[in-house]
């Protein structure tokens, strides 16, 4: 049986948990939060979070792209949020490569050219939440008001700590 095939199953479980009760498409707190799709990392539970309670958005070393601003301009202009944190950790894979070598085993691997791709490696998580929110904090698409936080996830102890 494949994982999916549990997934579908263990879905029956989390139906009769969810009930027939109808949640807004605004989210409750009006926070988005931008984070790592690391396995390690489970953001509703770390932050207390309910389902409809805040935007979760995803990506490798929870970067802020022009997608991650995409999904932020409608978060905010279409779904109400008023807040951003972004959420990065410690032990991330992000962490694990320098973007030439690894472009440059792509490119042998696969027979493209990479040349122009960043996939945004880092090895400072601090500074990489830091660079984050200001990339967020100077796009013309992010209103001033918008209020940003920086954090880090521990992986070995689940603590989040605010990075100023």
């Amino acid at each position: 049986m494949s994982y999916f095939e549990n997934f579908i199953k263990a879905n029956q479980a989390y139906i009769d948990r969810h009930g027939t009760a109808h949640l807004p498409i605004k989210p409750k707190t009006k926070v988005a939060i931008i984070t790592c799709m690391d396995a390690r990392l489970h953001v509703a539970p770390a932050l207390g979070l309910d389902l409809g309670d805040a935007h979760i958005l995803r990506n490798a070393g929870g970067r802020v792209t022009e997608d991650m601003i995409r999904s932020l301009v409608i978060s905010q202009q279409q779904l109400g949020t008023q807040e951003v944190v972004v959420l990065h950790h410690t032990d991330c894979g992000a962490q694990t490569f320098k973007n030439a070598d690894f472009v440059a085993d792509l490119e042998e691997r696969f027979q493209v050219n990479l040349q122009d791709k960043n996939f945004l490696p880092f090895t400072d998580v601090e500074e990489s939440v830091r660079q984050d929110v200001a990339l967020l904090k100077d796009s013309p698409l992010i209103p001033d008001d918008i209020t940003i936080f920086g954090a880090i996830y521990d992986v070995d102890t689940g603590r989040i700590s605010p990075v100023q």
